[in-house]
C-alpha cells in the first residue's frame, strides 16, 4: 500500500479513543467564544498526554498506558445521516490533493521508475520529454511524506463518522464535562442542574444519542474562569467548595483568557487549531457549522468532489427508527442556533472566504500550558481511575458468575430467555441488533469489559475477553455481535506487545465476510477492511490485502472504490517482485471510479501514473483510451495545455482506432485547441500535430516554374519538382558545368567552383547556404501524410520565414536591418501583409483524404537581398465532415496553428571523434542567401524533331530569350552528344535566316555540277572549331555584340544529325551564361535542356581499300606523278537496312565524298551507266572509286594540319560537303581513333627521332614506320536522299555516314560494333610487369613492298622453226615505307611436284633467280628477267617471291611480301 505518515500502531490506536462528552452553560460558552472557540474545540490541540499514565488490572498487573489521546465532543452532537457523511467524505478527499513544490516520492518497481506525487502528472503524460531525469534525481531526495494523504484524510474522516452502536462500546461516552463560569451567581445550581440534565439525557430514555459507556458516568466538574474579565479570589472559593463537596478527583478549576490587549502586529501566537477545525469533524456542535460552510466553499470551482450519486441523503445503517427531533439533546439556544444555521445554509447565505479566523486571540502561552494541565490533570487522577475501577467491577462480576456451569447458565438462558427477546430470522438481525441482548447481559458485560482495556491498552486482557464474548456471540447465532468481537479480538492480539501470539487474520475475513453478507453493514465492513489492510501491510503481506481491497469495491460507493483500488495498485507494486501492470490496470479502474464519484483530479492522477507503464510498450488502443481519459478530464479542470498535449498523442501516433472513433479523437481535440487559443490570438501559434509533416522529404527548387511548349516552339526542359533524383544525372549535369566552366575560365576550374543545384533535397549536399536571387521565386515542396482514416480539411496553408536584409555590393555585405519574421501575420490570417519585403503565397483550401501522403508547393518572391530562413508552414486544422453541415458550423471547426521544418543534416564521419560518435552536419536547403539579380536565360526550340533517322541531317531553330532585367553575355553550350548538333562554322552561309524560309530547302550546300572527276577543297578543322583532333565539348554561341540585352531574342539555326546508333538517345543541354557586372555570391548561371530521339535505321555502309597494283607508267604527266605518290581502290558497300516503319521508300546515294589529309578520291570507277544509285529496302549496292594520295602533301608543310574535301556526285547536284553542316559533322564524328593522332612520318622526322630516343625505343620506332605501310588515314563521307510519304504527302530526307578507313584491306564500316562485354579482372597485388616492348605483326610487315610484273599479255612464238620461247618480263619493287629496306627476290619455284606444275606451267626463268637489294624509302626499282616457254600455252607468272626487311631491324628475318595478282601470259605458236 501507500506510504503513510502514523504506523499501524498509531493508527489503530487513534481510531479507539476514550470519549469525554461535555456540557457547558451558557456564561461558560461565552467565555470560550472569546476565543472563536467551543469548549470542546478548545481541549482539542491538548487531548493528547505527553506522559505515560498507569492503572492496575484485576490481578494487580500495572498497566503502562502510552500516548494515550482522548476524544472531546459536545454532549449535543448530532449523529451524521449517510448523505452528510457522504458528502464531507467527499470533501475531505477533494480538499486534500498532492502538495505542489514537494520532491516526487519515486518507487522503483522492476524496470520502472513510478512516480507517486503531483509531478506525476509531467511525468508520465507523453509532453514530458526528459521525466526518466527528474526522477532520478529525485528517488535520491531526503523527504519523503505520505504518498496518498488524501485516503488518510478519507480514512480518518470515515472513522470520527461512525455512529455509536448497541453491539459494541468503543464510542460510548465514558465520562462528562460540566463546565461552569465562575461569574455564574451560585456555581453549584448551575452544577447541579447540568448534571441533572446529564443525567435526564443518559437514563430517561428519550434519546438514542449520545450512547453511555457504563450506568454510572464520571462526572467532571470544571469551573471556568475568566482572567481578564472576573474576580479571582471568588472563583478560588467557589473552587475550594467544590472540592469539598465533588472531591479534589472531581473537580477542576480552569483559568483561560490571560490576555486582555489585542496581540500587537509584530506579536505572532501560535494557533494550534486551525489544523483541527479545517478538517471537516463530524462531531461537532451545530454551531461548527459555519467553520464547515467556509470550508464548502473554498472547494474549486470546478465542482470536484461533488458526486449526484452520493448526494443522496440516506439513513444511516446504524440508524434506528426513531424521529429526527428526538434522537440528540439541546437545550433551546442551541436548537435556536442550529436552526437558524439550517435557515441560513438553506438560503445561501454564506460568510465571505477573508482571512482566516483567528482563534485563542485572548490566550497565552500559559493558557495553553493550563489547558494542558488539565487533560493531564482530567485523564490521570479523573478518567484512568474510573476505568481502573469499572475494569474491577466487571471482572468481579464475571468471576462471581464463573461458579455456574457454562453449559446450565446456556440452558439457562435459553429456557427462561434471559431477558432476550425471541429470535428473529438472519435478515431482521441488522435492524434489531440493539434489542437482542438487554444492557446488563452477560454477554454485554464481557464486551464492556474488553473495549475498557482496549482503550487502556491492555491488550492481552482485552483479547481474552473477545475471545469469550466472540464464542458466547457465536453459540447465540448474534452475528453482529460475534462480528464485532472477531474484528476487535484480531486487532488485541496483533497490538500484543512481543506478538505471543501470531495475527489471526481468519477472524478478520470472517467478520468482514458477516457485516457485508449477513449484516448488510458495508460501513462496518468497511472499517474492519481498513484495519485488517493496515496490518497485512505491516507484516508485508501485500498480496493479501490488496486482494482484501478489491473484494471490499461495490457500486454503492464509487468514492471507496476509487480509494481502495489505489491502494491495492499501491501493494502491488510494494511486492518483492512488483507487479507493475496490476498496478497500472488497478489504477485505471481508480481513476474511473475517482471520476464517477466527481473527483476529477484524482482521477487525471490516476491515469496519468497508469500512462508511466503503459507508455510506449505498442498496447495503442490503451494509451489512446488513458489519453482521451487525460485529455478530458485537464480540460475539465481548466488545464487546456495538458488536455491539448494529450489529445495530440493520440493523433500523432499511428492508430488502430476506428475512422469513427478517429474522427471523435479529432473533434474533440479540435474544440479542445480552439477554447485553448482564443485568449491567446495574439501570442505565437503552437504545434498542430496533424497532419504529419516530413520534414526530411522536402524540396526546395530555385527559379521560375517551367514552361511549357507553345506551338511549334518547344522550351527546354531545364529543372522542376516533378522531375525524380537521378543521383547518375546530377553527377552527369556537375560534369558538363565544370567542362564549361573550365572553357569559361582559360582551362582550369576555380577552386572555389560549386556545381548549381536548382533543387535541393534530401540527396543533394546541403551544407552550404544556396543562393537564390532577387526577384526569383523560390519553391518550398513539402510532404503531409495524413496517419487518420478520416479526411483533413487544410486552409489557408503557407510558409513562415523570417528574413534579415544585407547588401551584398559592397566588400563584405553588412547587414541593413533587423531580422523581420511573418510568424504574427500569418497567425493573424494576414499572411501577405509583409508581401513588399517577401511575397508569401496562400493555398486557399488543401484536402488529404484517408491515410493520404500529399504535397503541397508553397512559393516565395523575394524581393529584397539578404539572409532568408524558412521556419515552417501555417494552416487552419479541420476536419470535412460527410454531412450536410453548413459552412459557418463547419468553420467554427478550424484551428489555426504551425508546424516547424527541423531537417537533421548527414551524420559526420570523418574524423575518429565523429566516427565514435553521432553527431550530424547542418542541412541548409531552407536557408537560401537572395543575391543581387542576375541575367535568367530561357531557350526555345523551334522545328525540333523527336525521331531522325540514323545519319540524317535536319535544320531546326533555336530561340535565346533574356527574361531578366540584366544584360546577358558568356553563352556557351555543353553536351553529352556534341556529334548530334551543330550551330555551324562562323564562316557557313546563315540563309535562309528564318524557319519559314527555311522550310523547303535542304540543309547542304549545293551546286550543279554534272559528274566528273572529285572537286577538291582544302580545310582547316580550326574553321569549325576543332582544335589539336579533339572534337568540341563546349560550344560558344554567337551573340550579336556579344551581349544579349534585357528582354531581347535571338534566333539561329541548329542542324542536327541522327545518332549512328538505332534506339532512343537521351541528349543533354547544358547552357552556360554570365552577367556582365560581376556577382560576388554568383558568378554564372546554367540551364539545362533533355530531348530524347528516336533513331531509326537507314543505311549500312561499309568500305575497304585494296592496294593498286598500277606503277608509273608511260602516260600523261599528271597521271604520272598521281601514280608516283600512290594511289588505292576504295569500294563502298551500301544496304538499305530500313524496315520501313517510317514510311521511307527508298534511298539514293547522291554523292560520296572524301576527307584526309594524305588520301582523296580521284574518280568513280563504277561501270553503271546510271550514276544515281537507288536503293529500295533491303537492297544492297557497290560503288568502287580510285583513291590517289594529295598533292597538296608535298607543296606546303602547313597542309598537314588541314584536310583535303574530295567530292563525287553520282547526280547532277554537287553537295559542298566542306560546308556547315557536312564538315561539322565530320569533325564531331565519334572520338579518333589511336592512328589519328600521330602525325605522317617524313624521312628527316624519323632521322631525328632516331637520333634522339634511346636504343631501348628503337623497337617502336620501327613498330611504327611498319604500321605506317599498312595504314590508311581516309574518311568516306556516303551523302544520301531518302524519299518518305507522309500524310499522303511526299518528303524528302537527307543525311550523310562517315566510314573510317583505318588499313588496307580491313574492311570498316559506319555502325559502330557493339563492343564486347568486359570479362571481370582479377585484382592483383603484385606490381604490373612493364608491357611489352610491341613488334610489328607479320602482317603488318608483309606490306613493306609493292611488286608489279610488266610483261606482254600475248606472245607469238614459231615453236616449230625455235623450240625455246624467251619472252622479256621486268619486276617492278616500290618501297611503300619511310626506311630503307632490304629486299631479296628468289624467282625459283617453290616446289616441284606435280600440282605446282599445273598451276604455274612448265616454263623457267632465265639467268639470276636470286636477287639482293636494298631499297631507299618509298624508291622504286625496276629489274629485267626472262622466262622460257617450252609450248604453246596459258601461263602465270607470279611465281617471283620477294622478302623483305627494314635494314635497321639487325637479325629479324627477312619477311615473305603479299604476292601480286595472277599474272597471265598467252604463249601461241605460229
Amino acid at each position: 500500500m501507500a506510504q503513510c505518515a502514523q504506523s499501524v500502531q498509531e493508527f489503530i490506536q487513534d481510531s479507539f479513543v476514550p470519549m469525554v462528552a461535555v456540557l457547558c452553560s451558557e456564561d461558560a460558552e461565552r467565555v470560550t467564544r472569546k476565543n472563536n472557540l467551543s469548549f470542546p474545540e478548545l481541549l482539542r490541540p491538548f487531548c493528547r498526554l505527553p506522559s505515560e499514565g498507569h492503572l492496575r488490572d484485576p490481578n494487580n498487573q500495572v498497566v503502562v498506558v502510552k500516548g494515550l489521546r482522548i476524544s472531546v465532543t459536545g454532549v449535543n452532537t448530532r449523529p451524521p445521516n449517510s448523505g452528510e457523511v457522504r458528502k464531507v467524505l467527499s470533501q475531505a478527499v477533494s480538499a486534500c490533493q498532492p502538495p505542489e513544490g514537494l520532491p516526487a516520492n519515486v518507487i522503483t518497481a522492476g524496470d520502472y521508475d513510478l512516480n507517486i506525487s503531483d509531478r506525476s502528472v509531467k511525468a508520465s503524460v507523453p509532453w514530458y520529454s526528459d521525466w526518466k531525469e527528474t526522477l532520478t534525481q529525485l528517488s535520491s531526495s531526503k523527504y519523503y511524506t505520505a504518498t496518498t494523504p488524501w485516503f488518510e484524510a478519507y480514512r480518518e474522516n470515515f472513522l470520527q463518522s461512525m455512529p455509536a452502536t448497541d453491539h459494541e462500546f468503543l464510542n460510548h461516552y465514558l465520562a462528562c464535562m460540566l463546565v461552569v463560569s465562575s461569574r455564574e451567581a451560585v456555581p453549584t445550581e448551575q452544577f447541579l442542574k447540568l448534571s441533572q440534565e446529564q443525567h435526564r439525557i443518559q437514563h430517561s430514555g428519550e434519546y438514542t444519542h449520545p450512547k453511555w459507556f457504563i450506568p454510572n458516568t464520571l462526572k467532571y466538574y470544571v469551573l471556568l474562569h475568566d482572567i481578564s474579565d472576573g474576580d479571582e479570589q471568588r472563583a478560588d472559593s467557589v473552587y475550594e467548595d467544590m472540592k469539598q463537596r465533588y472531591g479534589t478527583q472531581g473537580c477542576y478549576l480552569l483559568k483561560i483568557n490571560s490576555r486582555t490587549d489585542a496581540a500587537g502586529p509584530d506579536e505572532q501566537m501560535p494557533d494550534p487549531w486551525s489544523q483541527y477545525l479545517q478538517k471537516t469533524n463530524l462531531h461537532s456542535p451545530c454551531e461548527e457549522t459555519m467553520s464547515n460552510n467556509v470550508l464548502e466553499n473554498n472547494i474549486s470551482s470546478e465542482m470536484d468532489g461533488f458526486d449526484s450519486s452520493d448526494g443522496v441523503l440516506e439513513s444511516h445503517p446504524l440508524k434506528l427508527d426513531q424521529p429526527a427531533d428526538t434522537g440528540f439533546p439541546g437545550n433551546p439556544s442551541e436548537a435556536v442556533n442550529s436552526a437558524d444555521m439550517a435557515k441560513m445554509q438553506k438560503q445561501g447565505v454564506v460568510t465571505p472566504v477573508a482571512a482566516p479566523t483567528p482563534h485563542g486571540a485572548c490566550l497565552t502561552l500559559n493558557d495553553h500550558d493550563r489547558i494542558r494541565q488539565f487533560i493531564q490533570e482530567f485523564t490521570f487522577r479523573g478518567l484512568l481511575p474510573h476505568i481502573e475501577k469499572n475494569i474491577r467491577q466487571l471482572n468481579d462480576q464475571l468471576v462471581s458468575r464463573k461458579g455456574l456451569s457454562r453449559s446450565l447458565f446456556s440452558a439457562t438462558k435459553k429456557w427462561f430467555g434471559g431477558g432476550k427477546v425471541p429470535e428473529k430470522s438472519i435478515a431482521e438481525l441488522k435492524n434489531t441488533a440493539g434489542l437482542l441482548y438487554p444492557p446488563e447481559a452477560p454477554e454485554l458485560q464481557i464486551r464492556k469489559m474488553a473495549d475498557l482495556c482496549f482503550l487502556v491498552q491492555h491488550y492481552e486482557l482485552a483479547y481474552s475477553c473477545y475471545h469469550t464474548a466472540k464464542k458466547d456471540f457465536l453459540s447465540d447465532q448474534a452475528m453482529l455481535y460475534a462480528a464485532g468481537a472477531l474484528e476487535m479480538a484480531a486487532v488485541s492480539a496483533f497490538l500484543q506487545s512481543g506478538a505471543p501470539r501470531p495475527y489471526p487474520a481468519h477472524y478478520m475475513e470472517t467478520a468482514i465476510q458477516t457485516y457485508r453478507d449477513v449484516c448488510k453493514n458495508m460501513v462496518l465492513a468497511e472499517r474492519c477492511a481498513l484495519l485488517s489492510a493496515e496490518v497485512l501491510k505491516s507484516q508485508t503481506k501485500y498480496s493479501d490485502a490488496a486482494t482484501l481491497l478489491i473484494k471490499m469495491t461495490s457500486e454503492d460507493s464509487d468514492l471507496r472504490s476509487a480509494l481502495l483500488l489505489e491502494q491495492a495498485a499501491h501493494c502491488f507494486i510494494n511486492m518483492r517482485s512488483p507487479m507493475v501492470r496490476k498496478f497500472a490496470f488497478h489504477m485505471i479502474l481508480s481513476g474511473h471510479r475517482y471520476s464517477k464519484a466527481g473527483q476529477k483530479r484524482h482521477a487525471l492522477r490516476c491515469y496519468c501514473q497508469a500512462m508511466q507503464v503503459y507508455k510506449g510498450k505498442g498496447w495503442t488502443l490503451a494509451e489512446d483510451h488513458i489519453n482521451f481519459t487525460i485529455g478530458r478530464q485537464s480540460f475539465t479542470l481548466r488545464q487546456p495545455e495538458n488536455a491539448v498535449a494529450a489529445f495530440r498523442h493520440i493523433l500523432i501516433n499511428d492508430s488502430k482506432q476506428t475512422a469513427s472513433q478517429q474522427s471523435a479523437f479529432l473533434r474533440e481535440y479540435l474544440y479542445v485547441y480552439k477554447s485553448v487559443s482564443q485568449p491567446s490570438s495574439e501570442g505565437s501559434l503552437p504545434q498542430l500535430p496533424l497532419p504529419c509533416l516530413h520534414s526530411a522529404q522536402t524540396r526546395v527548387f530555385f527559379g521560375h516554374e517551367r514552361r511549357l511548349a507553345e506551338g511549334e516552339k518547344q522550351a527546354a526542359t531545364h529543372v522542376w519538382l516533378d522531375h525524380a533524383y537521378d543521383r547518375d544525372q546530377a553527377q552527369l549535369w556537375t560534369e558538363l558545368e565544370e567542362q564549361v566552366v573550365a572553357v569559361a575560365n582559360r582551362g582550369s576550374v576555380p577552386i572555389s567552383f560549386q556545381p548549381t543545384q536548382y533543387c535541393l533535397s534530401s540527396h543533394t549536399d546541403n551544407l552550404r547556404y544556396p543562393l537564390a536571387v532577387v526577384e526569383e521565386p523560390i519553391f518550398v515542396e513539402v510532404v503531409f501524410r495524413n496517419p487518420l482514416k478520416v479526411p483533413l480539411a487544410l486552409s489557408d496553408l503557407s510558409l513562415l520565414w523570417k528574413f534579415t536584409a544585407k547588401d551584398f555590393s559592397g566588400p563584405q555585405g553588412g547587414t541593413l536591418g533587423e531580422t523581420i519574421t511573418n510568424e504574427k501575420e500569418a497567425a493573424a490570417g494576414k499572411a501577405t501583409a509583409l508581401n513588399d519585403l517577401i511575397s508569401t503565397e496562400v493555398i486557399p483550401e488543401f484536402t488529404l483524404g484517408p491515410e493520404e501522403t500529399k504535397v503541397a508547393r508553397l512559393k516565395l518572391l523575394p524581393h529584397k537581398t539578404g539572409d532568408l530562413r524558412v521556419l515552417g508552414v501555417v494552416y487552419n486544422l479541420g476536419t470535412r465532415e460527410e454531412d450536410n453541415s453548413t459552412s459557418e458550423g463547419s468553420q467554427l471547426m478550424f484551428v489555426r496553428g504551425r508546424q516547424d521544418l527541423e531537417i537533421q543534416g548527414p551524420r559526420l564521419n570523418m574524423t575518429k571523434e565523429e566516427k565514435t560518435s553521432v553527431r550530424h552536419g547542418p542541412d541548409r536547403r531552407l536557408d537560401p542567401v537572395i543575391t543581387p539579380p542576375m541575367p535568367l536565360l530561357e531557350v526555345f526550340f523551334i522545328n525540333f524533331p523527336s525521331s531522325l533517322l540514323c545519319g540524317e541531317i535536319r535544320k531546326a531553330w533555336v530561340e535565346f530569350v533574356n527574361v531578366s532585367a540584366v544584360p546577358l553575355a558568356g553563352l556557351r553550350v555543353a553536351s553529352t552528344h556534341p556529334e548530334f548538333f551543330t550551330f555551324g562554322s562562323a564562316a557557313s552561309d546563315l540563309t535562309p535566316n528564318t524557319p519559314t524560309a527555311a522550310e523547303h530547302c535542304s540543309a547542304y550546300k549545293t551546286m550543279a555540277t554534272p559528274p566528273s572527276d572529285a572537286t577538291v577543297t582544302l580545310v582547316s578543322p580550326a574553321t569549325f572549331g576543332v582544335n589539336g583532333g579533339d572534337r568540341p565539348v563546349v560550344v560558344d554561341i554567337p551573340l550579336t555584340g556579344g551581349v544579349l540585352g534585357p528582354g531581347e531574342a535571338l534566333q539561329i539555326p541548329l542542324w542536327l544529325r541522327g545518332p549512328d546508333r538505332e534506339g532512343v538517345h537521351e541528349i543533354h543541354f547544358l547552357f552556360y551564361y554570365e552577367s556582365l557586372e560581376k556577382n560576388a555570391k554568383l558568378s554564372h548561371r546554367v540551364l539545362r535542356h533533355t530531348s530524347f530521339i528516336c533513331a531509326s535505321r537507314s543505311l549500312s555502309v561499309k568500305a575497304t581499300a585494296c592496294r593498286s597494283n598500277t606503277l608509273p607508267g608511260r602516260g600523261r604527266r599528271e597521271e604520272r606523278e598521281e601514280e608516283r605518290s600512290g594511289n588505292m581502290l576504295v569500294f563502298v558497300d551500301v544496304e538499305n537496312i530500313n524496315t520501313s516503319e517510317a514510311g521511307v521508300r527508298e534511298f539514293h546515294i547522291v554523292q560520296v565524298s572524301s576527307s584526309s589529309r594524305q588520301w582523296r578520291l580521284h574518280k568513280c570507277i563504277n561501270p553503271a551507266e546510271d550514276k544515281d544509285s537507288k536503293l529500295a529496302s533491303r537492297e544492297r549496292g557497290k560503288l568502287c572509286f580510285r583513291a590517289t594520295r594529295c598533292r597538296t602533301q608535298e607543296a606546303t608543310s602547313g597542309a598537314l594540319e588541314k584536310y583535303t574535301f574530295a567530292d563525287l556526285n553520282l547526280g547532277n547536284e554537287q553537295i559542298v560537303s566542306s560546308t556547315t553542316p557536312c564538315a561539322d559533322f565530320f569533325f564531331r564524328r565519334g572520338p579518333p581513333s589511336e592512328p589519328r593522332k600521330g602525325g605522317a612520318f617524313t624521312a628527316g622526322a624519323l632521322m631525328r627521332r632516331q637520333s634522339l630516343t634511346p636504343a631501348s625505343c628503337a623497337d617502336e620506332t620501327m613498330t611504327s614506320i611498319v604500321r605506317k605501310c599498312s595504314e590508311v588515314e581516309l574518311d568516306i563521307i556516303v551523302l544520301w536522299k531518302a524519299y518518305v510519304v507522309e500524310d499522303n504527302k511526299q518528303l524528302i530526307l537527307e543525311g550523310q555516314l562517315h566510314v573510317a578507313l583505318q588499313t588496307i584491306d580491313k574492311e570498316a564500316c559506319s555502325l559502330s560494333q557493339k563492343e564486347e562485354a568486359q570479362e571481370m579482372v582479377l585484382l592483383k597485388f603484385k606490381p604490373d610487369l612493364p608491357p611489352p616492348v610491341s613488334r610489328p605483326t607479320l602482317e603488318q610487315l608483309s606490306h613493306l613492298i609493292k611488286t608489279c610484273l610488266h610483261y606482254p599479255e600475248s606472245y607469238d612464238h614459231p615453236f616449230p622453226q625455235k623450240s625455246l620461247c624467251m619472252v622479256p618480263v621486268t619486276l617492278t619493287l616500290s618501297n611503300c615505307s619511310l626506311a630503307q629496306v632490304d629486299v631479296i627476290i628468289d624467282l625459283r619455284h617453290k616446289t616441284t611436284s606435280p600440282e605446282s606444275l599445273e598451276v604455274h606451267g612448265s616454263f623457267t626463268w632465265l639467268g639470276q633467280t636470286q636477287f639482293k637489294l636494298q631499297l631507299r624509302p618509298q624508291e622504286v626499282h625496276r629489274l629485267s628477267l626472262k622466262a622460257c616457254f617450252f609450248q604453246a600455252g596459258v601461263y602465270n607468272l607470279g611465281t617471283p617471291r620477294v622478302f623483305a626487311k627494314l635494314a635497321q631491324s639487325g637479325t629479324m628475318c627477312e619477311t615473305s611480301q603479299q604476292s601480286a595478282m595472277p599474272a597471265l601470259i598467252i604463249i601461241n605458236s605460229v
